[in-house]
């Protein structure tokens, strides 16, 4: 690893352990956003996952709906890491969205996608009281394929040195006690469990059973990545009907972080096949929905 990526990888490590002196969390929505948060509106939808599952794409095909309204930032990390900060300050104003709603009688809806929300153990119990009503989308992903994505990214950034093999051996260990450390201090930032959690972040059903005790399924939105990447005309199609707004034809459908590596071994694969079979029949019984992995 070079000086340059050593001394970046450092400095996210301490930024995410140092969360109350991130300045990210003060300066990312804007000083003119921030004073005028008390008249923005909240968001109507969010996606909150999964990870490397496809949500930067869903998240950019939506918004060119002329009816959807982007948030500042696709990610915004309120409900996982920066508890702190104007989150109101990363939407439209109130008064904007009475415009187009009441004067041009067109759609309105704004929202935002930051994937780790699923899986933080604590940003369900956050986001249910503040906003109730909300309107949940996710994307599940084959979790082996997901796993293998999420471990190419992290070391293309530098910040995994491991052979995939020996991250997954590993990921036990690495993960000890953060998820305890995460609940027992709000302000506690995990970087391991953010990514070191290869298999664990492929666990949907404990994921979605601590969500689904907070919102009612009704407020889920749950889509199959590999359908998405099918046929993204007929997912968006779906989103748009869940979310009450009209049919649109997106004409850019490029794929978004789109990574490439080598074929998993079969062995690795037959390895997690074994470990998340259970977990997927659990999952397919909790949705009524057979996701054939």
């Amino acid at each position: 690893m070079s000086f340059k990526k050593k001394l970046r990888k450092k400095g996210r490590e301490w930024l995410t352990q140092h969360p109350k002196l991130n300045p990210y969390k003060i300066l990312r929505p804007g000083f003119y956003r921030a004073i005028t948060s008390p008249i923005r509106t909240l968001p109507d939808f969010i996606i909150i996952g999964a990870g490397k599952c496809g949500t930067t794409s869903l998240y950019n095909y939506l918004i060119q709906h002329p009816g959807v309204y982007p948030a500042s930032w696709k990610e915004i990390h309120y409900f996982d890491l920066f508890m702190t900060g104007w989150y109101r300050s990363n939407f439209p104003t109130i008064f904007y969205k009475y415009y187009i709603k009441k004067i041009k009688k067109q759609d309105f809806v704004t929202g935002e996608a930051t994937p780790y929300y699923l899986y933080h153990p604590l940003a369900a119990e956050r986001l249910v009281k503040y906003i109730p009503k909300i309107k949940l989308i996710v994307l599940l992903r084959n979790p082996i394929d997901r796993a293998y994505s999420h471990y190419n990214h992290t070391f293309r950034n530098g910040d995994e040195n491991l052979s995939f093999d020996d991250a997954l051996k590993n990921e036990k260990n690495r993960l000890q006690g953060e998820k305890d450390k995460i609940l027992n201090d709000e302000n506690y930032v995990s970087f391991a469990q953010r990514a070191y959690s290869y298999i664990e972040r492929g666990m949907y059903y404990d994921q979605l059973k601590i969500w689904m005790n907070y919102f009612p399924k009704e407020q889920f939105l749950i889509l199959k990545t590999e359908e998405f990447q099918k046929d993204v005309q007929k997912c968006l199609n779906q989103v748009y009907k869940f979310l009450g707004i009209s049919k649109y034809e997106s004409t850019v459908l490029k794929k978004h972080n789109v990574g490439k590596y080598q074929e998993m071994k079969p062995t690795t694969r037959k390895y997690l096949n074994d470990i998340f079979t259970n977990p997927n029949k659990k999952l397919n019984e909790l949705l009524g929905k057979n996701f054939e992995w």
